[in-house]
């Protein structure tokens, strides 16, 4: 019986990559000519959101979506989650309809077809420089300046398969309060079990993700920012452990 769910499991990844290639392929020259200007930013998005449901549907994913304040058009936000799965960045696109821009690892421009439109689309940090950390700071406010919100996943990374959600990093939260942004926090509550980044490992079935009440953080100052921090990984700890219940 093992030997069966091992072949499953194979050919479940390589899917998810022929899924991933795809409609970047079959799109490729609207998706070039989407990134041509920063302006043009909002076509790209809508491109992006268009191949996110690409891949889950195709993953047999179910995602049902719980709001408990929904974003306002035209108004900038601080996007959060917890990271568990490759599938995530899908599920945030899928998630949020106003148009963001990831904060994200620079190792992930190294993907093939997927990391060409990342690099040029993304805000890339590398965690292990001071410079690089200080520059997301100066991009992402030109960003914020054009309109656009931006999403972070505060753990700075993957957690091992036995954490149910790391320490948050600083970042996120230092940035929202500097800009005078909401924070909306999101909880995924099943992408660890639908498709972790252990290989042998993943299935079809149910993906839920909930906005909560957003954290606001008008009159706030950098003094407040681990305490900010503090209360969105409560809020997420606390939904999955609902969810886990």
């Amino acid at each position: 019986m093992k030997i069966f769910k091992c072949i499953f499991w194979v050919l479940y990844r390589i899917w998810f990559y022929v899924l991933v290639a795809l409609p970047i392929l079959v799109l490729f020259p609207l998706l070039v000519l989407s990134i041509l200007k920063e302006s043009w930013y909002p076509f790209f998005f809508k491109l992006a959101r268009f191949w996110a449901r690409f891949i889950l549907f195709g993953m047999g994913f179910n995602v049902k979506i719980e709001r408990e304040q929904l974003p306002e058009a035209q108004k900038s936000y601080m996007f959060i989650a917890n990271h568990t799965s490759m599938a995530d960045i899908m599920l945030m696109l899928v998630t949020v309809k106003n148009p963001f821009v990831f904060v994200g690892k620079k190792e992930l421009a190294k993907i093939p077809l997927f990391g060409f439109f990342y690099k040029r689309t993304s805000i890339l940090v590398d965690r292990s420089s001071v410079k690089s950390r200080q520059a997301v700071f100066l991009r992402a406010q030109r960003r914020l300046q054009q309109g656009m919100s931006i999403c972070i996943f505060p753990e700075g990374g993957v957690p091992h398969e036995n954490v149910a959600l790391d320490v948050f990093k600083n970042g996120a939260f230092r940035m929202a309060i500097n800009h005078h942004i909401p924070i909306v926090p999101i909880t995924f509550g099943d992408n660890k079990k639908r498709f972790s980044y252990i290989f042998f490992s993943g299935s079809p079935g149910r993906m839920r993700a909930k906005i909560h009440k957003f954290i606001t953080t008008e009159g706030l100052t950098i003094e407040d920012t681990k305490r900010v921090n503090l209360e969105a990984r409560e809020l997420l700890l606390n939904q999955l452990n609902s969810y886990n219940s």
